[in-house]
This record gives structure tokens, C-alpha cells and sequence, in this order.
């Protein structure tokens, strides 16, 4: 842990302010399901700062929990190394470590899990064990030639992560990056032929894990093919 001796005043004073304000917001406890390019990535940041919640992203908090060795991390390593898939228990139990840090005092957003209808019933059940439940999934529905616009269309700035869009945000010069100059590349996941695959593996995967939250009374479906301020917009509304 970094010597708070170190830190200066005004950065503690500001995490000091953010966490009184953080006091007062009610506990929320949040999925982002949708397909590939449908905005989770976009909305995320912005739900987070507003209910001081941490973003738990299953990719991120295994490669953190494998950095750091703790006990549940050394188990995810081993079986990665074998090349084998990381067990659903194991994910959950690195999701229930992670909700113990002070910044998922206040609730979480997951993206990217639950996958299927047993890792959800695996989280159900973590879940029950701390006396708490999911309060609300939030579905990014889209439509799936929408996204191949969307996605097949999108260039990134590679050391800034500044993304483009050929239609919808282009660079002031095609190819090239506003600030710095450099050229621009385009993810090789982000073409039609993967896109297509991706959606195929949500759609059979995913779609059940809907149903499942849909009967349990918490899904809000998002018009995700609306503008980013309408989207935010709409997020908002359904969690208020």
C-alpha cells in the first residue's frame, strides 16, 4: 500500500470529498449485458462516477488476481497455463475477492459475465451468501447489421487508445490520428467475418442468461442504436 505521508494534500483531500459523496449514494449492484460494439464500454464509465462503483470486468480481475498470486489467482494461472478454461467457480470467487475492496463499498457494474445461465445461478448463490442480489441488468439490445456498421467502421489509435469512426467520428484526415498524427489501425477482431461469429456465440450463449434475469423481475432492455447521450439517457431513467 502506498505511505499516505506521500500522497499529496490535495489528491487526498479530493478522494477524502469523493468518498463522503460516495456516502450518500444508495448501493447498486449492476450487469451490462449486450453484444460486441453495442456501448457497454461506452455507458460504464459514466454509471461508475455516478454511483461510485467499481467496474468488474472478468478478463481484467483475472489477469490482476494472476498478477497479484493471491490463492484464487495462482488456481486461474495454473489452469491457463494448461490451457484449459478457467472454471466458473473459480470467476465467481474471484468476483466475491474483488467486493471486499473499499472501491465496491458501494456496488459494482459486471460486464462480460455471466456468459451462461449456470454462471449466473453460480453468482446468484455468492451473492446470497453476503445477504445481497443483483438490483438490475441493464440489456443493450441492437441490432446485429446496426453493429456490423458500427464495428467494421472503427479505427484506433494503437499508444493512445483514442478510437475513430470512418462515419459516425472521423479523423480530420482518413487514416490518421487528430492529435499525434500517427496512423491509425484497425483491430483485426473488427471485421464482418469475426463480428458474425462473436454474435452467433452471444446470441446462443447469452440470450438465455436475458430470459433467465428477465423472469427474476430486474432486466431493463437499453435501445442501444440510439446516440450515446440518448443511450445515457435511457440508462439513467432505468436507474433511477
Amino acid at each position: 500500500m502506498a505511505d499516505l505521508e506521500d500522497v499529496q494534500t490535495v489528491d487526498l483531500m479530493s478522494e477524502l470529498l469523493r468518498r463522503l459523496k460516495c456516502a450518500q449514494k444508495p448501493d447498486k449492484r449492476l450487469i451490462f449485458i449486450g453484444p460486441p460494439g453495442s456501448g457497454k464500454g461506452t455507458q460504464s464509465p459514466i454509471v461508475k462516477d455516478e454511483y461510485c462503483l467499481c467496474h468488474l470486468s472478468t478478463g481484467d480481475m483475472l489477469r490482476a488476481a494472476v498478477a497479484s498470486k493471491t490463492p484464487l489467482g495462482l488456481k486461474a494461472k495454473e489452469a491457463m497455463d494448461k490451457g484449459a478454461l478457467v472454471t466458473d467457480e473459480l470467476v465467481v470467487g474471484i468476483i466475491d475477492e474483488a467486493m471486499n475492496k473499499p472501491k465496491c463499498q458501494k456496488g459494482f457494474i459486471l460486464d462480460g459475465f455471466p456468459r451462461t445461465v449456470a454462471q449466473a445461478e453460480k453468482l446468484d448463490e455468492m451473492l446470497k451468501k453476503r445477504g445481497t442480489g443483483i438490483d438490475k441488468v441493464l440489456n443493450f439490445a441492437i441490432d446485429d447489421s446496426v453493429l456490423e456498421e458500427r464495428i467494421t467502421g472503427r479505427w484506433i489509435h494503437p499508444s493512445s487508445g483514442r478510437s475513430y469512426h470512418t462515419k459516425f467520428a472521423p479523423p480530420k484526415t482518413p487514416g490518421v490520428d487528430d492529435i499525434t498524427g500517427e496512423p491509425l489501425i484497425q483491430r483485426k477482431d473488427d471485421n464482418a467475418e469475426v463480428l458474425r461469429s462473436r454474435l452467433a456465440a452471444f446470441h446462443t450463449q447469452t440470450e438465455p442468461v436475458i430470459d433467465y434475469y428477465a423472469k427474476k423481475s430486474v432486466l431493463t432492455n437499453i435501445k442501444a442504436e440510439k446516440p450515446p447521450k440518448e443511450v445515457t439517457s435511457e440508462v439513467q431513467k432505468a436507474l433511477s
